[in-house]
């Protein structure tokens, strides 16, 4: 699933190709990609035709673009395998087109969301006073925001009294933050994924929250990571980052600070990947 810096990645693109259009129509091609909006597809499409689309905003994992109608904005989630994409008009249909926007100007593009595997969507949804939608209202503020509260979190992380990597991927402690960054910023810390926040100093937690940052600006830098052709860019182009990867994904590979090889453990019905030299688990740990 697309983490911080891939849906900023998309995030930008729409800022760019999308905000300030108007559309001129709007089509569903498939009911499960709305599901979210609770009126149905038909009404989806019939509030969007007309309105403006503001500045692409994003938190955490969440994208959303305001209308010009400043009540409500249209939410976008990627899921596993969700696209959004800038098209021209005359360019054949993809396979897993969901929805089409077409808009009121002159520009020859329209924007798409294709959507292999269904998990993702968008929905219309009510804006709270700060400007978010309402549904993601409870999501913690993301490491890039700058008005993220640094001198809170090493309090908030310490208080949650679970393991690092649990705290790190809890949205209501700090959002945008996956299963690929948690494990880059770990290895960088040296802090292994089941070690209790209770026993972390807040330099430590400093140092941590640090790398996430250094980490998702990396991963930024070159577009994100893409393993597969499922995240793409709003143009169709993949992100780079997992070339520079240093610990997820490398199980059996040398840790590229101390040569030991990296392993996996199965985490969460996810993975977690670690130097058992550089990282070493805690004792309570089994």
């Amino acid at each position: 699933m697309p983490e911080l810096p891939e849906v900023e990645v998309v995030r930008r693109g729409l800022e760019r190709w999308v905000s300030g259009r108007t559309v001129a129509e709007a089509e569903v091609l498939h009911p499960r990609a709305v599901r979210r909006h609770l009126a149905g597809g038909e009404d989806f499409a019939a509030r969007l035709e007309g309105r403006t689309f503001g500045p692409a905003r994003r938190r955490g994992k969440y994208l959303w673009l305001p209308l010009d109608d400043p009540g409500y904005s249209v939410l976008g989630h990627l899921g596993m395998s969700g696209q959004l994409l800038v098209r021209p008009k005359d360019a054949p249909d993809e396979k897993h087109l969901r929805v089409r926007l077409r808009f009121a100007d002159a520009l020859d593009t329209e924007l798409r969301f294709v959507d292999q595997r269904t998990f993702g969507g968008l929905s219309l949804h009510d804006n709270t006073p700060d400007g978010l939608p309402d549904v993601i209202a409870h999501i913690a503020r993301d490491p890039l925001d700058p008005d993220f509260d640094d001198a809170a979190f090493p309090v908030a992380l310490r208080a949650k009294r679970t393991t690092v990597k649990r705290a790190l991927l809890d949205q209501s402690l700090i959002s945008g933050v996956g299963n690929i960054y948690a494990d880059e910023a770990l290895w960088r810390s040296r802090l292994h994924y089941d070690r209790p926040t209770a026993t972390l100093t807040r330099p430590a937690v400093v140092e941590l929250l640090g790398h996430v940052r250094d980490v998702m600006n990396a991963a930024l830098d070159v577009g994100g990571t893409s393993f597969d052709s499922l995240y793409v860019n709003v143009n169709g182009e993949s992100g780079y980052f997992d070339r520079s990867l240093d610990a997820y994904g490398r199980e059996d590979e040398p840790c590229h600070r101390c040569g030991t090889p990296m392993r996996r453990r199965p985490w969460m019905n996810r993975s977690s990947y670690f130097c058992p030299r550089c990282q070493r688990p805690p004792r309570t740990s089994a």
